[in-house]
């Protein structure tokens, strides 16, 4: 007898499962997605609505303090770098339909600055009042980034003389900036800024010279809790 009279000419195919149609797939992520974005977990920042500010006293004045502002020349790599920087800052609770000047520093003064070869000198901020504009909100980390305006400021020391500018003498500069929910922290990046110095004299020569782009960076923690968000 052969092994075809007894029905065994081999095993029965493989069990095949029915595909999952498409549309169940499609379905499937789509809705991942949207719950996904629901419950917060899509961290990047998108372009705000309104803007929501809360935290600022009955005043309408704060202060902020920041211990590592640094000015860099980013042709000659020269650093100066100040102890202590404080900001006044005012602002209002409430909701506004633009992120524009949501919040206004009024003041700003360094102290103990210094740069290379012992060489001292003061900042004096102008065109005050500088506005932070805010772009763009991440929910999930609870920052805001934007810009900061107006930035003018005169540097000068002994026998050391530079005007910090925009991309001309006579323009105001604009910095990249943040704001941060958890610290109440206002940050000025050194990335994606447009700032020069100018009119650069005396020993100031050759550390810093005219025409040259500079980064400015600095963390100024608010010493009330300003909250900034979006909808």
């Amino acid at each position: 007898m052969n092994s075809t009279d007894c029905g065994l000419s081999g095993s029965s195919p493989p069990r095949k499962d029915p595909p999952v149609p498409k549309i169940v797939l499609k379905s499937f992520f789509v809705t991942a997605a949207a719950l996904a974005s629901a419950l917060g977990l899509v961290g990047s920042a998108s372009a705000a609505g309104t803007w929501t500010v809360s935290g600022f006293p009955p005043s309408g004045t704060t202060s902020g303090t920041s211990t590592n502002s640094v000015l860099a020349d980013t042709n000659t790599g020269t650093q100066l770098k100040c102890t202590t920087t404080t900001i006044t800052v005012t602002g209002m609770n409430g909701t506004f339909s633009s992120g524009t000047g949501l919040i206004h520093i009024t003041a700003v003064t360094w102290s103990g600055c210094s740069g290379p070869l012992g060489i001292t000198f003061t900042v004096t901020a102008q065109n005050l009042p500088w506005n932070f504009n805010a772009v763009s909100y991440n929910a999930m980390m609870g920052i805001t980034s934007g810009t900061l305006t107006g930035v003018e400021a005169h540097i000068s020391g002994v026998g050391c003389t530079a005007d910090i500018r925009g991309t001309t003498s006579t323009t105001p500069a604009t910095l990249n900036a943040t704001y941060t929910n958890s610290s109440h922290k206002l940050s000025a990046l050194s990335s994606g800024t447009d700032l020069h110095v100018y009119n650069v004299s005396g020993s100031c020569a050759g550390l810093l010279n005219s025409g040259d782009a500079v980064t400015y960076a600095a963390d100024y923690v608010l010493s009330d809790p300003v909250t900034i968000t979006s909808m």
